[in-house]
């Protein structure tokens, strides 16, 4: 393995076991740092200086009203001057002198001087530590948390800010399987919330976990603590959290979310987590805790369901029910961090992040964050970021459509970066080289991670092993993104479309050479390749085909057939479906999976796509007829039929938008100024819709799932058998002209 103390990687200071840090005003006025140290299985606190700074263009600080001590940087790049300040007060007071006099706010990438906003980010470049040096994963204490809510009567979903809505349960549990549960039962909801309290500073979490917890559980008790006076003392001080709005970003996705602080520990949403997994693999039918732990294998058989509207009437028929159902959420939030957090708590090891910022930054902002660090650490200047514009990106194609049987997969181990490094394409404003040596070195580590891994014989150090890899591989895929990110301080716009053209001619260069020696090219996505072989008669000729196309391609390029298929839907461009050889079966892509149907599209469409991966079409109109008959004879239940959604505005806001021509009209939106109900920004609220006829303005028909009748059903059975003939129509074969009607996928 290489060196763990390379400052390159981990930074420059060796100290180990360092689980927070923390920026204090001590008792005599002054800055410091409050270290949290885990030692003999108690965490200690220690302190040291904290010396804040701005990098600036040299005379750019010329007349400002701090104090401060400059020192020049080696080299001739713009920001060449290291301004030091006494406090965290004075850098704030400089940074805003700094903008005035310019005229360009600190977070303009070009602006003449470089402001860290996190001093913790500000501590960590200055002094080399990282969070977790000597620590394994399961050396972290990791607290799960989740609550249970009761509704007021008439509303679909919980708001804390109603007087008639509380908790009525939190759960708790830890890597240990520790599991506690506070039933409101037994005690009152102050009470519920002091003991929580309680618990949380007996047992002392370096981390606090929870799905959707930024967005729900923290806020909620935020609420209600308030209401009741409750101190929230959750902090490693005794302090109360803080919290301020903030944007969570998954590549083209931006989540609006709550984010909370609390002194000496780290939040981790595993919400977000999950959807930074499905960025990478699109795998996913949701996001919600149920069928994330599905997917990932972690729903017990036993486990308790309860569905969100229905936990109301529950809590006052069988409490024991409700909290079984929370204690199940809470062992299935434990098994999806021990999961999906490791990446994050690796990185933490390297980057000059808080562990709960490695969570939410992006891979390129982590790339940035090294270079600096480096940059400074060597004592050398900062150039301004390049100019962005607009480049052509990878290749991607299609060649074939419907079903085909028998594709195989490969993919190009990480194909920009090792034309990076094989053509030693850098940005050029990098004159430490730090940009392929960072890269050379993550791949370097990478490749020995995976060879322990392969090697070892003990679970644990191979689940270690496999996340350490899969950690590296991340970031070493990210490092081309850096190139053409705008807020890169060593961004090259140009080097990053020298890579893409690159790789488009490689790319190209291999679908010809496949369909030269027989091969029919199904799909290509920027760096993998779906494709039929020749039909081999034998596993040796398969085997030579394949050795031939590795040796066809350039020094530096390696090739790994990573799947074969029994078969596949090429539905278009980036959607498609595959069949494995033992029978399961993935989905790739939002026009075969949009989050916008209704659950029984989804599930027809399941079934209909399994039926043409497996050569059953002929089943197809029988499928069709089974989901006619049961939505004619009205045999599910609404929640099968129903859409829920979010109001991100106060309906009174909507009201003023609607009433301004600034936005159409929508269900939700409707239904929250029909109802005389406090809705707020926030809630969800679940609807179906109503009428006789096919062709209905939804907005106009739709009625909440609270309202619904089950003994005088009134749902719009010509609507829903347009809307499962429409589906038919576009992937199953011609459905009856007279029940077409628009599908929004």
């Amino acid at each position: 393995m290489l060196d763990k103390h390379d400052p390159l990687l981990f930074g420059g200071n060796e100290d180990q076991r360092l689980v927070a840090v923390e920026h204090v005003e001590n008792r005599s006025g002054n800055d410091e740092m409050a270290l949290y140290v885990r030692r003999d299985g108690k965490v200690i606190r220690d302190a040291e200086p904290f010396v804040p700074f701005i990098v600036t263009v040299s005379g750019q600080l010329s007349g400002c009203p701090v104090e401060c001590k400059l020192t020049e940087l080696r080299n001739a790049a713009p920001l060449n001057v290291h301004a030091a300040f006494a406090t965290w007060k004075d850098c704030f007071k400089a940074r805003d002198w700094l903008s005035k006099k310019t005229g360009i706010s600190p977070n303009t990438p070009d602006a003449p001087y470089l402001f860290l906003n996190d001093p913790v980010q500000q501590h960590l470049m200055t002094t080399g530590r990282t969070l977790f040096k000597g620590m394994e994963f399961d050396d972290l204490a990791r607290m799960q948390v989740d609550i249970e809510c009761i509704v007021s009567d008439g509303y679909d979903f919980c708001n804390a800010a109603r007087e008639g809505d509380r908790i009525v349960a939190i759960g708790m549990g830890d890597q240990s399987g520790w599991v506690e549960l506070l039933s409101g039962k037994g005690m009152d909801e102050k009470k519920l919330l002091e003991r929580f309290v309680e618990i949380v500073r007996e047992r002392d979490p370096d981390v606090i976990e929870g799905h959707n917890i930024f967005n729900f559980d923290l806020p909620y008790i935020f609420e209600r603590a308030k209401r009741h006076g409750v101190k929230l003392a959750l902090g490693r001080d005794g302090s109360v959290p803080r919290a301020r709005p903030s944007r969570f970003s998954a590549g083209e996705r931006t989540i609006a979310y709550e984010r909370c602080d609390i002194h000496g520990r780290h939040v981790v949403d595993t919400l977000f987590l999950v959807h930074l997994y499905d960025i990478s693999h699109r795998s996913l039918d949701g996001f919600g805790l149920k069928n994330v732990a599905i997917h990932f294998g972690l729903a017990s058989p036993t486990r308790t369901y309860i569905e969100g509207s229905k936990i109301s009437e529950e809590f006052k028929r069988n409490p024991e029910k409700v909290l079984e159902y929370l204690k199940d959420d809470i062992a299935e939030t434990r098994g999806l961090s021990g999961i999906l957090s490791r990446s994050s708590f690796i990185q933490s090891r390297l980057l000059p992040y808080s562990y709960q910022n490695v969570c939410v930054r992006g891979n390129a902002t982590k790339i940035d964050a090294l270079m600096m660090r480096e940059y400074l650490r060597q004592g050398d200047s900062l150039p301004l970021p390049d100019r962005g514009r607009d480049f052509e990106g990878g290749y991607t194609d299609i060649f074939a459509e419907g079903v085909l049987q028998n594709v195989h997969h490969c993919d190009v181990r990480s194909l920009y970066p090792s034309l990076m490094l094989a053509r030693g394409l850098a940005p050029k404003s990098d004159r430490l080289g730090v940009f392929l040596k960072l890269l050379a070195k993550l791949k370097e580590f990478r490749l020995r991670a995976k060879e322990s891994m392969i090697k070892s014989s003990s679970k644990a150090e191979k689940t270690d092993l496999d996340a350490l890899q899969a950690t590296f591989k991340v970031l070493i895929n990210s490092f081309y993104g850096y190139l053409g990110f705008s807020q890169a301080r060593f961004g090259d716009f140009d080097a990053a479309a020298k890579v893409t053209q690159q790789g488009r001619e490689l790319l190209s260069s291999m679908i010809v050479w496949l369909k030269e020696h027989g091969a029919s090219p199904v799909e290509i996505d920027t760096d993998g390749i779906y494709f039929v072989p020749p039909d081999f008669k034998s596993e040796k000729q398969l085997g030579k085909f394949r050795e031939e196309f590795t040796k066809s391609l350039p020094e530096g390029i390696e090739v790994e057939f990573d799947g074969e298929y029994k078969s596949m839907y090429s539905y278009k461009m980036k959607n498609y479906a595959l069949l494995s050889m033992d029978g399961e079966m993935t989905i790739k892509g939002a026009a075969l999976k949009s989050r916008g149907l209704e659950p029984f599209q989804r599930s027809f469409l399941r079934e209909l796509i399994r039926m043409k991966l497996e050569g059953k079409d002929k089943g197809i109109p029988a499928l069709k007829a089974k989901y006619d008959k049961a939505i004619s004879n009205r045999e599910w239940p609404i929640e099968m039929l129903a859409k829920t959604e979010n109001l991100q505005d106060a309906p009174s806001t909507y009201a003023a938008k609607i009433g301004g021509d600034k936005r159409a009209r929508s269900a939700a939106y409707e239904l929250a100024l029909r109802s005389g109900r406090d809705y707020r920004a926030g809630d969800q609220l679940s609807f179906y819709v109503t009428g006789e006829k096919k062709n209905v303005a939804v907005h106009g028909n739709a009625k909440l799932v609270a309202e619904w009748d089950p003994k005088k059903r009134d749902e719009n059975v010509p609507y829903y058998m347009a809307k499962l003939a429409a589906l038919y129509d576009k992937f199953g074969g011609q459905a009856d002209s007279n029940n077409q009607t628009e599908l929004d996928l």
